[in-house]
């Protein structure tokens, strides 16, 4: 049985996800990041997370090189943010994008995320046209507490937010 793509990408697109930049710095020190929804916990004990790049994506191929990545759980107001490191015509969309390094790894905390979770490559396997990288847990804060902050939402092709029913 042969699955429509089209069918495929509008069908999950009814799932909604959060949106995260995964970055990391390059030896020289440049940094590096791309947009990802596919991103997950995967486990407590130990404390391992997980996100899917496309196999052939460049970024992704210079932050495998550094051996580390952190995720930076983007607020409801970082719209734009999504959309510059998700387009691969942007050569350098951490131009004007204020941020500081991780304390462990040194990889890109983009100023305004609500979390950030530093982690080292723990393993990385093939996943037909992505790969699916397992992150160990090194360090992770959400950052702004006392606001608590909504979470960017990705559901049917757009960006929106979450709001708490009463």
């Amino acid at each position: 049985m042969s699955i429509d793509p089209a069918q495929f990408r509008h069908v999950l697109g009814h799932f909604p996800t959060g949106v995260t930049v995964i970055t990391a710095t390059l030896a020289d020190g440049t940094p590096v990041g791309f947009t990802i929804g596919s991103f997950t916990s995967v486990s407590l004990d130990p404390p391992l997370v997980g996100f899917l790049p496309m196999n052939d994506s460049a970024r992704w191929a210079q932050i495998d090189g550094s051996g580390s990545f952190c995720v930076n759980i983007l607020a409801a107001d970082q719209g734009e943010l999504c959309w510059r490191f998700a387009k691969t015509s942007i050569d350098h969309p951490f131009e004007g994008v204020p941020w500081q390094p991780s304390p462990i790894t040194g990889s890109p905390l983009i100023d305004g995320v609500i979390a950030w979770i530093d982690c080292r490559i723990e393993n990385v396997v093939e996943a037909g046209d992505h790969v699916f990288v397992l992150g160990r847990v090194l360090q992770l804060e959400h950052v702004d507490p006392a606001t608590d902050p909504a979470p960017l939402l990705f559901f049917r092709g757009q960006l929106g937010d979450f709001r708490v029913l009463s």
